[in-house]
């Protein structure tokens, strides 16, 4: 399994813990028995992200993420994930959230994406922020375990 984060112009947020976020990821992973084989995570600005959405997409808009599924093998994840966190400062701004679990959902999202949920229906979206918000409680809970051993 590898789990790549890169910082492409952009400067790590200080609540981003490298080997936290891996062992969170693979316990996605497990929930949802699926296999991470290569997955990276590029952590961009607006203007990137808005380059690779027109360029690939063919989108004139800005947005918090874009997924790349390089899967081959069901059940098996290989993918791209392009995440700007100037959306995601904005966003915990908006929704008066910690930047911490707007970072979560958003990553998260991606991963579920590469799972096989989608989000292009109200009903879909509502099933997809469900599965969010399972995925931050996983985070929450590997934090309480690991403070009470």
């Amino acid at each position: 399994m590898a789990i790549n984060f890169y910082f492409d112009e952009v400067q790590k947020p200080k609540d981003f813990k490298t080997r936290r976020f891996k062992v969170w990821l693979s316990s996605i992973e497990k929930y949802y028995q699926t296999k991470i084989d290569d997955l990276s995570y590029i952590f961009v600005n607006d203007e990137q992200l808005l380059a690779i959405n027109q360029k690939y997409l063919a989108h004139d808009t800005y947005t918090d993420i874009i997924t790349f599924d390089l899967s081959e093998i069901e059940k098996h994840i290989n993918g791209e994930i392009y995440i700007s966190l100037d959306r995601i400062l904005d966003n915990a701004q908006k929704f008066n959230v910690p930047i911490l679990d707007e970072l979560l959902r958003v990553i998260a999202h991606g991963l579920l994406h590469l799972i096989g949920f989608d989000d292009k229906t109200k009903t879909k979206k509502s099933k997809m922020t469900e599965q969010e918000n399972i995925c931050i409680q996983l985070y929450h809970s590997l934090l309480i375990e690991k403070n009470n051993p």
